[in-house]
């Protein structure tokens, strides 16, 4: 069959998306540019919080209007957690099939091709990241490499491990070597993901790791010891589980930036204590004052969490507190989705929607100004961007693209002027801070990354980014 895959989700799906698309060719199938092209349209869906919800079955229910004629299958983590509703509910969906083990796409297209309905909710893989993925859904020149599965920290607001399980880490060489293969196909940058890195390694059984010990420093280590000209940027670490010997490995290799993506979402003592979170205000500042000690230059980006059960006005203070202090680089903000069978389900205390959103808009607002303050330190500087996309106009255009302090589709951007390849690392000079993000004037003409890589540029028209 022709296929066609909307990718819905977080980083994390879109490795999964990479690896369906794999297996089914594997099996034999087609991908194809086009929804209108396809014999099949694969909803590879997220199921985090209600919006992203609604979004998947919209993506269905869109498709069902417009292409009648097409076989749909609702996979990825909404189909995992609801398989049994959806199937009952969502006619309109001609398959559900979960993520927990990936091979089971490939079942569930057979089984579409002779004129079944699969509904499947598989076990959990005995292992992840062992398919080599040969087209990314990335910009050219960057690539995701997932680290581990699942979380075990029980954030009571949380629905991730009721969807992907308990923590599971990849070995550690297997990780390597897949970089390792990325840089030799030309990849620019690689980022380091997965629901909590601070935790990775702590299923593994001794002596390879253990209970308590944090295995990253030592995997940042081990990538530290390829060859190459890239980038490493490591997203997600709970910050009650900060592992603070990366810090010197980060001072001794430029490639491993120091860009950190630190969760708080809140920063009231009760508010973390009914989220089953450990720490407090005085915590986490000290852990910025300690990364940015270590190295000055760090970029810090984290999210906050709106609207939980019981947030009073007094709770809101202490975050927006907390904000103007910390002074972080880069924050997204989002509002408390009410999750069946997570911890919070049950707490009284719901914040009204109109609260909710008044808050969230006074922390955005807020965050735009620090945003554009903090990034005033790197007028003049020269900087490696890396180009996505390059866009001619009359006057002879320019190009978007993400120097180390900027993390891909989450934070600002860089606009160059004058068009350049699609994958070009360049060096820029700054000039000036348009709202979030960076004008630059290129000091070379850059190279493109190799055909080899398995990306394809298309334009998007995307807008500048919010903090």
């Amino acid at each position: 069959m022709r296929f066609y895959l909307d990718q819905h989700g977080c980083a994390k799906n879109q490795v999964d998306g990479e690896e369906i698309i794999v297996r089914l060719e594997d099996a034999g199938h087609v991908e194809v540019g086009t929804a209108a092209e396809a014999d099949l349209i694969i909803v590879n869906s997220c199921g985090f919080i209600e919006s992203a919800k609604k979004e998947s079955i919209d993506a269905v229910l869109g498709y069902r209007g417009s292409l009648p004629g097409k076989r749909i299958l609702l996979a990825g983590c909404m189909a995992q957690r609801y398989a049994k509703e959806l199937a009952l509910e969502l006619p309109e969906a001609d398959g559900i099939v979960g993520n927990a083990d990936l091979s089971a796409v490939v079942l569930a297209a057979a089984d579409l091709e002779a004129g079944g309905r699969p509904v499947i909710v598989p076990e959990a893989a005995a292992s992840i990241g062992t398919v080599r993925r040969r087209r990314l859904l990335d910009w050219p020149g960057t690539a995701h490499v997932k680290i581990t599965e699942g979380c075990s920290n029980n954030c009571t607001f949380c629905a991730i491990p009721l969807i992907r399980g308990r923590l599971r880490s990849r070995g550690l060489s297997e990780i390597v070597a897949e970089i390792a293969d990325f840089v030799a196909r030309g990849t620019r940058e690689i980022v380091l993901v997965g629901q909590d890195l601070g935790s990775f390694g702590r299923d593994l059984a001794p002596p390879v790791a253990g209970p308590g010990r944090q295995l990253l420093p030592e995997l940042l280590s081990a990538i530290s010891a390829l060859d190459g000209d890239f980038r490493i940027r490591v997203m997600y670490v709970h910050p009650d589980n900060f592992p603070l010997a990366i810090l010197p490995l980060m001072q001794a290799d430029r490639r491993l930036l120091p860009y950190f993506d630190l969760p708080f979402q809140h920063a009231s003592p009760s508010i973390l204590a009914r989220m089953n979170r450990r720490g407090n205000q005085d915590k986490y500042l000290d852990l910025l004052a300690t990364i940015r000690s270590a190295l000055p230059d760090a970029m810090l980006r984290s999210t906050f969490l709106l609207g939980f059960p019981g947030e009073t006005d007094a709770d809101f203070e202490v975050l927006r507190d907390f904000q103007e202090k910390a002074r972080l680089d880069w924050l997204g903000s989002f509002a408390y989705s009410r999750e069946e069978g997570t911890g919070a389900a049950g707490m009284k205390g719901k914040v009204a929607a109109r609260t909710v959103a008044s808050r969230r808009a006074a922390i955005e607002e807020a965050q735009e100004r620090i945003t554009h303050e903090r990034l005033q330190r790197f007028i003049g500087r020269e900087l490696e961007v890396l180009v996505e996309e390059p866009l001619e106009e009359e006057d002879g255009g320019y190009s978007i693209g993400r120097a180390w302090m900027q993390a891909p589709e989450v934070d600002g951007l860089t606009v160059i002027r004058g068009v350049f390849a699609p994958g070009a690392m360049l060096k820029v000079r700054v000039l000036a801070v348009a709202g979030v993000d960076l004008d630059a004037e290129a000091l070379d003409a850059g190279s493109p990354v190799p055909a080899s890589s398995g990306q394809a540029f298309a334009a998007s028209g995307r807008a500048s980014k919010a903090p």
